[in-house]
């Protein structure tokens, strides 16, 4: 595996690098043989494997005192959003087959509408339990605050808070945080 970090100091850049190697030569095995139990398809073992050696590699912790645990909670993440994603296809292709011939979308209209499922599932996965409840009812459902309100057995302020959290949520993920700019 050949990984180029670009850093201003060469020192920082090589110890990272040998810490890398040796992180990846040292566990690769058993995180590759996991994986590979849980999804059952060793291509995407290895993937799933790359990917979490990149995220490591990308986004170095403190917590790489514990490397197997390090690693296997990136992977564990990785495999969840794999999972799901698996399930948004399914899902989307058994609607598809309900459709008459004739308004069956095209494969790139099926593909962008499948990487949008992905994006809304993954902004969705970001809010508390009842913040997603009443954001989809007021979305998807188009009720409003007050009959949300109702629903949920709290006061139309609390479903406006909800709400403000929902946005705000939706917002940064498009735009980056406040910190940011």
């Amino acid at each position: 595996m050949r990984i180029i970090l670009v850093h201003n100091n060469s020192y920082l850049r090589i110890m990272m690098l040998s810490t890398m190697h040796v992180l990846y030569s040292d566990h690769r095995g058993w995180l590759l043989a996991w994986l590979r139990k849980k999804i059952g398809c060793p291509e995407h073992a290895a993937d799933l494997t790359q990917d979490t050696f990149l995220r490591a590699l990308l986004k170095p912790d403190d917590s790489m005192r514990e490397p197997r645990a390090y690693l296997f909670t990136i992977a564990r993440g990785l495999l969840i959003d794999h999972w799901r994603k698996e399930e948004l296809q399914r899902a989307w292709l058994d609607t598809m087959r309900y459709m008459p011939e004739l308004i069956v979308p095209s494969v790139e209209s099926r593909q962008l509408v499948l990487e949008l499922l992905e994006e809304i599932a993954r902004m969705l996965d970001g809010l508390k339990p009842k913040v997603r409840t009443a954001f989809l009812l007021a979305q998807l459902e188009g009720m409003s605050y007050g009959a949300i309100a109702e629903q949920m057995h709290v006061s139309q302020r609390t479903v406006e808070r909800y709400m403000a959290e929902a946005f705000h949520h939706c917002y940064e993920l498009r735009y980056g945080s406040a910190s940011e700019w």
